[in-house]
């Protein structure tokens, strides 16, 4: 759980947007998101096997770039 503590003369807003950062950091958000729902295995299997996919591609289309002379 994140947690932030009001440090003395801090105004709201300031307050609220390092909780913000201490969730995000922390990744409650998306992790809520993965979970609302329940994914099937072979769901879960086929959408982490298509982002290692796009991963490679945009790694090795950089190397691709180079030109040679």
């Amino acid at each position: 759980m994140a947690e932030v503590k009001l440090e003395e003369s801090e105004n709201f807003e300031n307050l609220l947007r390092r909780f913000n950062r201490k969730v995000q950091q922390a990744g409650i958000l998306s992790e809520f998101r993965r979970r609302e729902y329940y994914e099937k295995p072979c769901t879960t299997r086929k959408r982490k096997e298509a982002a290692k996919r796009r991963k490679t591609a945009r790694s090795s289309s950089g190397a691709r770039s180079v030109v040679r002379r």
